[in-house]
């Protein structure tokens, strides 16, 4: 695939399998076949799907946490290599950072927010000392935290600062794409707002990419330019986030949009209507 100025990532036939179990429980997963797409400079891509629809194996492949089986992913106009030396990993780094669903989890819970961020930018930019220190209040007031904040511990914190210390660390590797990975899905929903406000306002300060992964289709409403939806590791839909979630051609985004709850949506059967068809189709 040839890469253009317009585009800042691009995959082009990716595949990913697993094996899982032993002896005759043993089988292979297929999380990625042959996934292909491209993501615009400046963009917000949302990847959906249910559980194991591969959106997330494609997060990891993308930033290198996971190696692909075959494909090509080519960041910021450079061909990714399968088997990156250091120097390919930094500048990979550089380029393409992660924010996962958990922060508690990604966060050293023995660091403080000032050593998590302080790490980054001396691995990346070489910048310490009082240099550091201002790069980190600065990097806390773009995320909507205190200069205070920087010496507390992550346990101290609660789970929506927790999160704004995980995207500011982020931030201080000064990247061109973002994933997010499920970001908001831990978080209360007044606190998911406020974060999703957040990195609206960070994309267009930064003009950031962003690769967005998540379940909650409100959610992609918010934040997305576009939409990829994910079954057993293939792109089954594609476009504006408009026309994918008001106007779905594929069956399957079809069922995501209908299964999503809505304002004064009610299970269409109870669990004792459940039980009595059950039983009179056992009777008859």
């Amino acid at each position: 695939m040839s890469t253009t100025a317009e585009n800042v990532i691009e995959i082009s036939g990716l595949c990913k399998q697993f094996t899982t179990g032993r002896g005759r429980k043993r089988r292979t997963v297929r999380a990625l076949d042959d996934v292909s797409l491209t993501v615009a400079d400046g963009s917000c891509l949302a990847v959906v799907g249910e559980s194991g629809s591969g959106k997330s194996t494609l997060a990891r492949v993308l930033v290198g946490l996971e190696r692909a089986d075959a494909g090509e992913v080519v960041l910021a106009g450079r061909p990714v290599a399968q088997r990156p030396r250091r120097a390919e990993r930094r500048a990979r780094a550089r380029d393409v950072q992660m924010v996962f669903q958990d922060p508690s989890g990604s966060l050293n819970r023995r660091r403080t927010v000032e050593a998590a961020i302080g790490e980054v930018l001396a691995a990346h930019h070489r910048v310490t000392g009082s240099d550091a220190r201002r790069r980190i209040d600065d990097l806390l007031d773009q995320v909507g935290l205190r200069p205070a904040h920087a010496r507390a511990l992550p346990g101290e914190l609660s789970g929506g600062q927790q999160q704004r210390v995980a995207i500011a660390r982020a931030l201080a590797a000064e990247p061109r794409v973002l994933v997010l990975d499920e970001a908001v899905a831990a978080l209360d929903v007044s606190v998911q707002a406020q974060v999703l406000n957040l990195l609206a306002e960070i994309r267009r300060a930064r003009r950031l990419t962003y690769l967005f992964i998540t379940h909650d289709l409100s959610v992609v409403r918010q934040v997305s330019d576009e939409v990829v939806v994910m079954r057993r590791g293939q792109v089954v839909e594609r476009g504006s986030t408009d026309q994918v979630l008001d106007h779905p051609r594929h069956p399957y985004t079809v069922l995501l949009r209908d299964s999503a709850p809505r304002p004064g949506w009610r299970p269409r059967l109870s669990i004792n209507s459940d039980i009595s068809s059950d039983t009179a189709e056992a009777e008859a």
